[in-house]
């Protein structure tokens, strides 16, 4: 089965179940996925279709739906609605804070998008109540598609938290300030860091912040009115089983490989980077294996869990492999005998002893076997189940968040926006991010990310919508569906902070591919409401919503 998906593990077995086949009988690849978060959750509803169609007719059977099949075949971001009641004394210190959801999902399917586990635990306050409903209707089950779970509700908790800093006349960078927890008010967990102030402070010092006049002041240029708006971005750090292959040929070239997934945030390069770095292994000699079930398992691409699972494994990988070069080199009549095994370093690709013997990786690589040396790496992170990886193998989705301390990455997004007093119409010139994710493993596909993340924000602020008409939808295609294009967007900045984190895993790396989109369309809709004096509380803003005030 060739099929892009971001589980083909969930992909083999669910069809497996389906067709009541044994799964070690299926094989399915997929390569560099395009448009990760356009519908590939899991197992899709036709695949069995396309498999029982191929096996009636007893050839290759290819399916390639149109952007308007997948209206109704795929997963989509679903609706939802949310009730937030925020409470706080003069000083701004919460009191109470209520956030009650909606969201619908399928008949035939419970899934359903999660979010307030975050906007309880994000700020100080004695007394949280939260409740999700998932609302039954006739429509296909819905998924993470172009965001994750947190956007809409990051949206109503920021939107509710700006509207309380603008009644008690605070700025709200201070009213987030006063309200800082450096442990969970639900659970009393520590976070492991806390960098979310720190964020804000770079933020806005690159924003510019000190613009933005109090209230009952307003920013104009002609017939533009002007307005400045920030929110919150935060997520908690997922990390899941995986088990990795690592190959080390004669000819000192490496071999990484895993049944993940490219889907263009440069998990590949990431991969040969890592190789590189601990083995010594010129990176052009370092070949990555994704997308095929014939390789070692290794989950989901999902929940911004890529690096944090695959980097730790393969840093596992690269230990094993050394340690059994190590000990190959050092036995009787080898090179390097008579040497401690663990005395050895690695160095300019090569062992290499105290007393100055070298011995060249590929060259130990070949001692034991003429065909190099292979290890595999299985790595279960703490607070998982005790059958992780029995789970893994059976194509489940096994992410976690244990610990014994909260691990979120955090950043702070700014909007400025610019709204027509005449027309009503929105610019958006300029979005600045500021970041702390932990460890960053490769700064330019990070910062890449993190800036189309916010871009993609920028889309559910003000454009994305997907209209129904009964059970009809109306603008299935990307004339009627608007995304954001190059007009549409100006400067957009991403900052990246130092954020030591050595609890969160072995690397200290926390996800941040889906950090960027959050927040943003509540620090646009802040900025429309500091520019105009109108909340706007449904998603996404347009010229109508304004020309009705």
């Amino acid at each position: 089965m060739h099929e892009p998906a971001r589980s083909i593990g969930a992909v083999q077995h669910g069809l497996a179940a389906q067709l009541g086949i044994a799964p070690d009988r299926i094989r399915v690849i997929s390569g560099p996925i395009g448009g990760h978060f356009g519908s590939k959750f899991g197992l899709s509803q036709h695949t069995a279709l396309v498999a029982l169609a191929a096996k009636r007719l007893g050839c290759a059977v290819s399916l390639v739906p149109t952007r308007r099949q997948c209206f109704t075949i795929a997963n989509y971001r679903p609706e939802s609605r949310h009730d937030i009641r925020l409470a706080a004394d003069r000083n701004g210190r919460f009191t109470a804070l209520v956030h009650e959801a909606d969201v619908i999902t399928s008949r035939f399917d419970p899934f359903a998008m999660e979010g307030t586990d975050v906007t309880a635990s994000l700020y100080a306050c004695p007394a949280v109540r939260t409740e999700e409903r998932a609302v039954r209707v006739d429509r296909n089950t819905p998924g993470p598609m172009r965001a994750p779970p947190e956007v809409p509700y990051l949206f109503a908790l920021e939107s509710a938290v700006d509207e309380m800093a603008w009644e008690l006349g605070l700025d709200p960078i201070a009213l987030r300030r006063r309200n800082d927890t450096a442990t969970d008010p639900i659970t009393g967990k520590p976070f492991s860091t806390r960098p979310l102030m720190a964020c804000f402070d770079a933020a806005a010092s690159a924003f510019g912040w000190e613009r933005r006049l109090p209230r009952g002041e307003r920013l104009r240029d002609g017939p533009w009115q002007i307005g400045l708006g920030c929110a919150s971005s935060v997520r908690p750090v997922k990390i899941a089983a995986a088990t990795m292959r690592l190959r080390l040929f004669p000819d000192g070239s490496a071999e990484v490989a895993a049944a993940h997934h490219e889907i263009g945030n440069g998990i590949t390069t990431l991969l040969a980077m890592g190789v590189a770095d601990r083995l010594g292994v010129p990176v052009e000699r370092v070949r990555v294996r994704l997308g095929d079930t014939a390789l070692p398992p290794a989950g989901i691409s999902g929940g911004s869990s890529t690096t944090t699972s695959l980097m730790t494994t393969l840093m596992l990988a690269c230990d094993h492999l050394r340690a059994h070069l190590a000990r190959a080199a050092t036995a009787p009549g080898r090179p390097l005998e008579g040497c401690d095994a663990g005395s050895l370093v690695l160095a300019d690709g090569a062992l290499a002893e105290p007393d100055g013997r070298r011995l060249s990786l590929g060259a130990a690589a070949g001692l034991e076997d003429p065909e190099g040396i292979e290890v595999v790496a299985e790595f279960v992170p703490p607070g998982s189940k005790p059958r992780a990886l029995e789970d893994l193998r059976s194509g489940h989705i096994g992410l976690t968040t244990g610990g014994d301390a909260l691990s979120w990455a955090f950043g702070a997004q700014f909007a400025e926006v610019h709204v027509h007093a005449e027309t009503g119409e929105i610019r958006v010139p300029r979005l600045t991010g500021a970041f702390a994710a932990g460890r960053i493993l490769n700064p330019l596909t990070a910062r890449s990310q993190l800036v189309g993340g916010m871009i993609w924000g920028l889309g559910s602020a003000l454009l994305e919508e997907t209209v129904l008409d009964g059970a009809t939808y109306r603008n299935p295609d990307l004339a009627e569906y608007l995304v954001p294009t190059s007009a549409d967007v100006g400067v957009v900045e991403a900052l990246l902070l130092p954020d030591p984190d050595p609890s969160v895993n072995p690397l200290g790396v926390k996800g941040l591919g889906e950090l960027g989109i959050i927040g943003v369309n509540a620090a646009i809709a802040n900025a429309v409401h500091h520019a105009t004096g109108h909340r706007i509380r449904r998603l996404p803003i347009r010229i109508e919503d304004l020309a009705q005030h």
